[in-house]
């Protein structure tokens, strides 16, 4: 599942995880596009046994700390990605509203064209760097990396305002942020 020498060794380990948009395709400035991630990541949690501890949506990129109910997280994720490409190389398409789908829609096909493994469009890059949270202390440092995305970027002045993460439920308590999450500390 990936090229750059990071892959899932341990099927039921919990893992920080990013994916980019090829190219670094600023796609998710648009709120329906977000909302494509998040009812993804739902599915995910309540029909493929994803549990979430963390997560952030960024304008190209997302951050993810996860594990899996059923140990095959190698197996959700692959799904999660192509669904969710699909889904949104589909929004982008049928958007009437959407004045950079030419650009879009030509970054997607041409990394398409260099991937055998795809037919047409490429959406994500193919790495997703997984790295296992071995430790308390390396789980604190990646959430808070995560949190503090947003404020880094100067999206947000303070990590619990960005309302695309996990950081509103650690700071004002669960059931606060857009998805269910569980506490990873």
């Amino acid at each position: 599942m990936s090229s750059g020498g990071y892959k899932i060794t341990d099927q039921s380990a919990t893992y920080f995880v990013s994916f980019a948009v090829v190219a670094w395709v600023d796609v998710f400035t648009r709120k329906e596009y977000r909302n494509i991630v998040i009812d993804s990541l739902k599915h995910c949690q309540q029909n493929k046994g994803l549990v979430i501890y963390g997560w952030c949506i960024m304008s190209n990129h997302l951050h993810l700390i996860i594990s899996a109910k059923e140990n095959n997280i190698s197996d959700v994720l692959g799904d999660f990605k192509k669904f969710t490409s699909k889904k949104l190389l589909a929004a982008i398409l049928n958007n009437p509203g959407e004045s950079r789908k030419g650009w879009m829609i030509k970054i997607f096909k041409e990394a398409g064209e260099l991937n055998t493994r795809n037919k047409d469009y490429q959406f994500w890059q193919q790495d997703n760097e997984p790295k296992i949270i071995f430790t308390p202390q390396f789980g604190a440092q990646k959430l808070e990396y995560i949190h503090n995305n947003p404020v880094e970027a100067g999206i947000a002045e303070k990590a619990e305002e960005y309302i695309y993460s996990s950081a509103r439920d650690y700071y004002y308590g669960k059931h606060c942020g857009l998805i269910e999450i569980e506490f990873l500390l």
